[in-house]
Parts: structure tokens; sequence; C-alpha cells
């Protein structure tokens, strides 16, 4: 897929079409296609041919890998330039297909499928920030609602306000006073979308001294979140500590970005503001996919698919699933429906660190569950994962695994993880591993 942003021009190359895509190749540049589009109604010419430089390299390396088709979406700046006709007229025959040029409705609404597909049972609000617009659209237990485009991208803002943060202020609160009245969030999260708010996000996550570094589902107070925005929005970037974790080319638009969240954070008043790595691309594959595929649960396609790659025996790991939940009923401890779903998951990617040395299988396992590309769960699952395929190659020995991974778990999840790693452990020594035992 080729997306065409405002700002930014992106190739990725998934695995295949499925409910839990993964990358296998992702690469960007920063064109700044919109820059100057507000002001002189036109997109640069020094812009559009790094673009198109980039989108004729993103067409040999989608050969290369022998695509089976390239998607190729286009958004504000192609939209509202008047050059843009041309310049699409160009992207299609460098790259012999049709480029689908996305309404502002369109974007909202695929932003907010690209949230859906993400996050398990998603409700609240998504916002899209780009180059040139930001989409707003409510979602509720998966369904997409409502949405608006507002003209507050962060190129757009830049200029609009001659790159005046003060100018700045009036033109976003005129540009959200309706907001509050098309998408509250009235205490439920807002679902942060797009490259200015991941990288504002991995500023505080820097800042604050998280300890994993997984930007998707990276979730953060909406009080804390609208003083830190408040503070990037007006504070000289090269005084904060951790600036050197963003982008010197993303840096210009940082206080922009911020300045935004901090007034949809007034408006929407949410619970958390939660990051999203999932957006319009991901909404447009999720779009394509059966009405079948679509109720799948993303977290147990993604464990069930790397325990396939990975196991020993993927039908045992199947088989443990309900060995453990009979195990944890003879042993009276209760779940509710998300822990017995990360039970399950975690029964699914039980077995993936056979292959390491005996001595660094827990500590391997755990790495590359903390750190794995899943989407469906939060950072507290990310750890209940992990945790409970560590104990289940180590024993309950927590001084062996570090503090700050079990910070992420509330002390409910991690009984329930030491509970299900011994559980396994025991599953491990009558079977070996191998199905039609347990």
């Amino acid at each position: 897929m080729i997306d065409i942003g405002s700002n930014s021009v992106r190739l990725v190359i998934y695995e295949r079409q499925t409910r839990s895509p993964t990358m296998l190749f992702n690469e960007k540049i920063l064109a700044g296609l919109g820059r100057g589009v507000a002001s002189t109604g036109r997109m640069q010419p020094a812009c559009v041919e790094q673009a198109l430089s980039a989108i004729r390299r993103f067409k040999l390396l989608a050969d290369q890998a022998d695509s089976i088709s390239i998607d190729i979406l286009a958004t504000a700046a192609a939209r509202d330039a008047e050059n843009g006709p041309e310049f699409l007229r160009e992207v299609e025959r460098i790259c012999g297909g049709k480029v689908v040029l996305l309404s502002g409705s369109d974007e909202a609404r695929l932003s907010a499928l690209g949230v859906v597909s993400g996050f398990h049972k998603a409700t609240g609000v998504v916002g899209d920030m780009g180059g040139g617009s930001l989409e707003l659209v409510s979602v509720q237990a998966g369904k997409v609602g409502t949405g608006r485009t507002f003209p507050l991208g962060g190129l757009r803002l830049e200029e609009a306000a001659e790159g005046s943060i003060r100018k700045a202020e009036k033109i976003v609160a005129d540009s959200l006073a309706m907001a509050k009245a098309l998408a509250p969030c009235d205490g439920k999260p807002f679902f942060a979308v797009g490259g200015t708010w991941r990288s504002l996000a991995r500023l505080h996550m820097f800042e604050t001294g998280y300890p994993l570094h997984v930007m998707h589902h990276y979730a953060i107070k909406a009080d804390e979140a609208l003083e830190f925005a408040r503070i990037v929005a007006r504070r000289d970037l090269e005084t904060i500590d951790q600036i050197g974790v963003v982008s010197k080319a993303r840096r210009t638009l940082l206080p922009f970005g911020a300045l935004v969240l901090e007034n949809v954070i007034r408006t929407i008043n949410p619970s958390h503001v939660v990051i999203s790595a999932l957006g319009v691309r991901e909404g447009h594959l999720f779009e394509q996919l059966s009405d079948l595929e679509k109720a799948r649960d993303p977290l147990l396609e993604a464990a069930a698919e790397l325990g396939y790659l990975r196991s020993r025996s993927p039908r045992h790991a199947e088989e443990l699933i309900p060995w453990t939940e009979a195990a944890f009923a003879a042993l009276s401890i209760d779940e509710t429906v998300e822990e017995a779903r990360l039970r399950a998951a975690g029964c699914l990617v039980s077995d993936i660190g056979w292959r390491a040395h005996p001595d660094y299988r827990g500590e391997q396992s755990l790495s590359i569950l903390a750190n794995a590309a899943f989407i469906g769960i939060d950072h507290p699952g990310r750890a209940y994962l992990a945790l409970s395929v560590f104990y289940r190659h180590v024993g309950l020995i927590d001084d062996a695994v570090s503090p700050r991974i079990r910070e992420l778990a509330s002390t409910r999840l991690k009984e329930r993880a030491r509970t299900l790693g011994a559980v396994l452990r025991v599953a491990s020594l009558i079977s070996a591993s191998m199905p039609g035992v347990v």
C-alpha cells in the first residue's frame, strides 16, 4: 500500500490480508505535500518531485517483493490542491493503477476502522491528525459512528498561524467549537492516530521512563496528557531532556500537534489518550475483509500464527486452552471475559521459546511477547502474556524478571500470570508439549 499524505508518503508491504496484518516492509519520507496548499492553493514543485521520486522507488520495491496488488491512497493535500489531479495522474502512470482519493469523511471512517481493527471492542472517539486535516469520529463497541473533518492538520495549522502558537490557539479553539456536540467522549478513551501524535507520545514515554517502548495502546491519563501537551506546545523543545527521541523532521510540527491535542482533550473530556499505531491504511485493509474475518479476534489470530510458526505442536497449544480453563476452575480462580481471552492467547504462545538454550527460554519468550507486533491487547495484557510464559519456563521466580515489566500489570493480573505459568509448566512435564495428552 502506498499512502500519500499531506506530510508523509509511505510504503507498507503486508505479508497477507488478514485480521491481524503483519508488515513485511515499512518506509516513509516526509515530502510535506501539504505545505503551502492553504496559502497558494498548490502543492510546491519541490515537494511534488520529492514525493514522485519516492513513489517511483516504492513501486520498484513493491515489485521486488512480488506484491500481488498495490493499493494507493491519497488524502488532503492531493484533494485540496489545484495541481492535485495532475499529480495523481502522474502517480497512476508510475504505479500502473488507480489512486483512491479519499474525501474527509472517507478519512474519518477509515481511521475509525483502523482503530476498530486494532483494539478489542473499541469505544470512544478516534482522532487522526495528519498534515492537512484532523478527523474526529466516534466508535461504540467496535462500530463506527458519526465523524467530521477539521482544517487542523499540522502543516496547515502552522501555515495558517504563520508559525505562531499564539495565533494557532485561536484558530484551533474556533475550529473545534462544535466538536463536543459532534463527538463527546464523556470519560471514554480518545484514540490518537497520526505521526505527530505518535512522536508526542514517544517523547512522553521517554520523559517518564516508561518501561515498554511499544507505541500501540500506550495510554496516558487525560489530565497528564493535557498538561504534557500544554508544556510541549509552549516550551522551547530543545530544553526538553528527551527531545532527541523525536526526529528533527517531526519537531517543527510537534508544538502544533500538542496544541491540537490539548484542545481536543479540553473539548471532549476523555478518560485517557490512547495511541493507535493503526489508522487509515489498516482501516482500508479491514474494510475489505469478509464479515467472518472482521469478527475474528486479532489477538488470538496473531497468537495462533506466532504459535504455529514457533511451537513444537500448535495443536497441543490449542488443547491447553480448555485444559487450563478446567485447571483454573479446579483451583477456584475466577476470570473475567478479558482475562480468559488473555489466558487463551497465553496458551497459544506458551511454547514459542523452545528452540532457545534452556537457560534463556524464559527470558527470550518474555522479550518476544512484551514487544510483539500484536494488536487487540493493552500493555498490562502484554505483561500478563510475557510473565505467564516466563514463569512456564523458569518457575515462579520473581527475582529473575525485570520489576519494570511486572509494574505494568495489576496485582490481580500478576497472580493469574503466575498461576497460568505454573499450570503450563505442569502440562509441559506430563505431555512433552505434544498433543493428545492434556
